[in-house]
């Protein structure tokens, strides 16, 4: 974590002890984004059987050859206890298969049933419908630069 000693280059800290505003915080204002891009996803996923908070998972073990929970949870940034639940609940509705490794008896990976690699061209252009939904009145450019700055925040993590 960066503090005011810490800042690259002398500069001024954006935020101060004295002028703070919870309103006003980056936090606050990512995380009110998130849930409402969440909100945004459960809707448009209901009938498929999908939340928001899955398409990650399933997207990460569609496209990643042996994929275990402990690299989603690495990869995603989620605890292993929620990673198990979700699974679990993916498992359930068919979407995804455990399976135990041929090498390795300790390695469960995980792989898209047909089920699952079913709901990916009926996924996407939900996804792009609420993106650009909610990115309605941003020019190419502005995407670019918020792409960019959010970058740099997970850089500076």
């Amino acid at each position: 974590m960066v503090g005011e000693s810490e800042l690259k280059d002398g500069a001024e800290p954006l935020y101060s002890v004295e002028s703070y505003r919870p309103e006003e915080g980056i936090g606050l204002l990512l995380g009110m984004v998130r849930s409402q891009l969440m909100a945004a996803l459960d809707d448009e996923l209901a009938d498929l059987g999908l939340t928001g908070a899955q398409l990650p998972v399933l997207f990460w073990i569609g496209q990643t050859p042996d994929a275990t929970a402990a690299t989603l949870c690495r990869a995603i940034g989620m605890d292993t206890g929620s990673m198990t639940r979700m699974l679990d609940r993916l498992e359930e509705k068919g979407f995804i298969r455990r399976v135990r490794s041929q090498s390795d008896r300790r390695v469960v990976h995980l792989e898209l049933t047909a089920a699952g690699k079913a709901l990916r061209p009926m996924i996407t252009p939900r996804v792009v419908k609420v993106l650009n939904r909610l990115l309605t009145g941003f020019t190419r450019g502005d995407l670019d630069t918020l792409k960019d700055l959010l970058r740099r925040m997970l850089a500076n993590a």
